[in-house]
């Protein structure tokens, strides 16, 4: 099956872009999502972010206290590395999983680390959602009601757009409206689906 990691910096479009794969009929698994089950309480994976993280990162239900780990880590390299450490191996797992139980055409991966996790060889082809740096970041401060400068901490950790972008196979950009994204999406949709008929997966 033709795979296609889907990433970009945060505020790009990512979820955007795939929904609309997802109206399309092609299956989506989230990277995001799978490290949100991860660490359910009573989970392994949960039980070791607690005991390197301390309890402070637990809220009064028992679950993470996101916010609160997601301030910590960002401010502190050396503390996301220890996250990145207990996650990224089990996420990974998880992905190969659910990708062995599908049978379609292709599917989308959508990580948003991709590059900076070392995971680009779980898939064929990388697609990057890119929208200018200004752009994402108001649109980072309006979703999660942040400041300026903690949104910017939040790119920073992330791979450069020049980075990300040499490692692209495929680019949508996302500086348009809905109606151009949904075309942009539905034009690569045809393009992989003649590359998965073709078998022809390999980079160009």
């Amino acid at each position: 099956m033709l795979r296609i990691g889907l990433t970009g910096g945060i505020g790009a479009g990512k979820t955007e872009a795939a929904n609309l794969f997802s109206e399309l009929g092609v299956p989506v698994i989230d990277a995001d999502r799978i490290a949100r089950e991860l660490v359910e309480p009573g989970t392994e994976a949960y039980e070791e972010v607690v005991a390197t993280f301390g309890g402070d990162i637990v809220s009064v239900d028992g679950s993470l206290d996101r916010k609160r780990l997601r301030d910590l880590v960002f401010h502190d390299a050396k503390q996301r590395k220890r996250l990145e450490a207990i996650l990224h191996p089990r996420v990974r797992a998880a992905i190969v999983r659910e990708v062995q139980a599908l049978s379609s055409a292709y599917c989308v991966i959508v990580v948003p680390l991709l590059v900076e996790s070392g995971m680009q060889d779980l898939v064929h082809r990388v697609l990057v959602v890119n929208a200018p740096r200004d752009t994402r970041a108001r649109r980072v401060m309006s979703r999660d009601a942040i400041g300026a400068d903690q949104a910017q901490s939040i790119m920073d950790a992330q791979a450069n757009d020049a980075l990300r972008l040499g490692k692209a196979d495929d680019v949508l950009d996302n500086t348009g409206n809905l109606a151009e994204l949904r075309q942009s999406i539905l034009d690569l949709h045809r393009r992989y689906e003649q590359l998965a008929a073709t078998g022809d997966y390999d980079r160009d």
